[in-house]
């Protein structure tokens, strides 16, 4: 019997008079990647902000691990476990890749763990390695998101959320992202994942939910989801 490890309930997230979020309900089970996916504005980034604490729900619960997060503040979510890799890397630019993955364990008091972790991100990522003292903000694309995912991975968690991995990368770095993803589950970790290349996220998820202008309009298993005509043509381009 698979374990809950996310419950969302009946999700309502506000923009002033705009509802980003009608009401959606969705769950995440330990060692699964779960993909949201829709098009611009439906309302992904808005579900993964609200998890991890940076908005506030207008209506609706959030169960982490049994516990009630919908008033949790951010920082507290992260020691509970559950990290948050943003949209667009949010690298600390002016500080070395050393520096900016020491960061990510700001919340860690374990130095033995602390060290696995590292050593576990530079087995992952070896350029980071190499690179480990250069500024952040010289390093490529790619590099910076290798580094997000990095530092995510330096708090220990047990669930990562990933918000467009792959935006902005050229497709050789796409594939490898990726793959990557796929080892973080590996790694005991569960992932939820947003992602703009529906056709990537599927080919690596578990399950799916499909979003439509806040609300959820399809869900099921990625192998299932990713034969059907209507998400083919609407979220595939074929």
């Amino acid at each position: 019997m698979s374990e809950t490890l996310l419950e969302v309930k009946d999700l309502e997230v506000c923009y002033g008079v705009i509802r980003a979020l009608k009401g959606i309900s969705f769950k995440v089970d330990r060692g699964e990647i779960v993909s949201l996916i829709g098009a611009n504005g439906a309302g992904k980034t808005t579900t993964l902000h609200t998890v991890t604490g940076l908005l506030h729900p207008a209506a609706g619960t959030i169960t982490y691990k049994g516990q009630d997060l919908t008033r949790t503040p951010a920082h507290k979510i992260v020691s509970m476990g559950l990290v948050h890799v943003p949209e667009g890397r949010r690298i600390f630019q002016s500080l070395s890749v050393y520096e900016n993955l020491v960061m990510g364990a700001y919340s860690q008091k374990d130095k033995a763990k602390f060290e696995a972790n590292m050593k576990l991100v530079f087995e992952l990522f070896p350029r980071l390695c190499e690179r480990k003292k250069q500024m952040a903000g010289t390093l490529s694309g790619g590099e910076q998101q290798m580094l997000a995912m990095g530092r995510a991975l330096l708090s220990d968690p047990e669930m990562v959320v990933l918000d467009e991995p792959s935006m902005g990368l050229s497709p050789l770095l796409v594939s490898e992202v990726f793959e990557i993803v796929k080892t973080f589950r590996e790694n005991g970790k569960t992932v939820l994942l947003v992602e703009q290349n529906a056709k990537k996220a599927m080919s690596i998820s578990d399950r799916v939910y499909v979003l439509e202008t806040g609300s959820i309009i399809n869900e099921g298993k990625a192998s299932d989801l990713i034969n059907d005509e209507s998400i083919k043509k609407a979220y595939l381009g074929e």
